[in-house]
């Protein structure tokens, strides 16, 4: 990227050594340069990785998920005194968005990873792998895992198991913020109560289990209530 100097060596020999024209340029050059820095930090200002705040707001118009949530999500919020409440699990409460009945608004980290998981959803196939796929960036450590099921009835069956998400990603999953399903089928939600695999007959797996190692399937309202 271009510097001041390095129009400034571009003087000709004629005026080199003249300081009022070398200072006339300068001062012609300057601003030229910043807006010149300005359009080329840009790109990164707006990278999904990067950008926060206002600019990850038009990164998600750009997607088409806006942060603000459509129901404020109850029972999300950081606590010692509540399971899956503590410690990366917990939201802090923002006074200036937030109301007694929820959180209204999602944070630059949450906003995020929801919007790395709608654009995944835009580019879905129709199929249950590429669903799969899509539902899983939201949780991107790999301790949660996703399980889609059509049970060949016009409904869908969206299983978690592995480690228990936080309420507000359980929220986020079953108020239908990435559309993952086609139109006219019915979704339904089953979630580990224990970390680890659903409870299943016949399968062994990370995913399914049977008894002693499979654990009951709740419904979001378990964990948001």
């Amino acid at each position: 990227m271009a510097d001041v100097d390095s129009y400034l060596r571009l003087i000709t020999s004629y005026h080199r050594g003249k300081p009022k024209f070398a200072a006339m340029i300068r001062a012609l050059v300057e601003p030229l340069v910043a807006i010149q820095d300005v359009i080329a930090h840009l790109p990164l200002d707006f990278d999904l990785d990067h950008a926060i705040g206002v600019q990850l707001d038009v990164v998600g118009e750009w997607v088409g998920r806006n942060r603000f949530v459509r129901v404020p999500i109850a029972n999300a919020w950081f606590s010692f005194d509540y399971e899956m409440r503590g410690f990366d699990q917990g939201v802090w409460y923002q006074p200036q968005y937030d109301t007694p009945a929820g959180i209204t608004r999602l944070d630059d980290g949450t906003y995020r990873t929801l919007l790395r998981a709608k654009i995944a959803a835009n580019n879905w196939d129709g199929t249950l792998p590429s669903a799969k796929a899509a539902l899983e960036i939201l949780f991107p450590n790999g301790e949660t895992n996703i399980i889609v099921l059509d049970n060949q009835d016009m409904t869908i069956t969206f299983g978690v198991a592995g480690v228990i998400p936080s309420a507000l990603f359980i929220a986020l999953l079953s108020d239908g913020y990435l559309p993952l399903k086609p139109e006219g089928v019915r979704a339904d939600y089953r979630i580990t109560t224990v970390s680890g695999p659903l409870f299943g007959f016949d399968v062994e797996n990370k995913f399914i289990a049977g008894f002693d190692t499979g654990a009951w399937g709740a419904e979001p309202s378990y964990f948001t209530s």
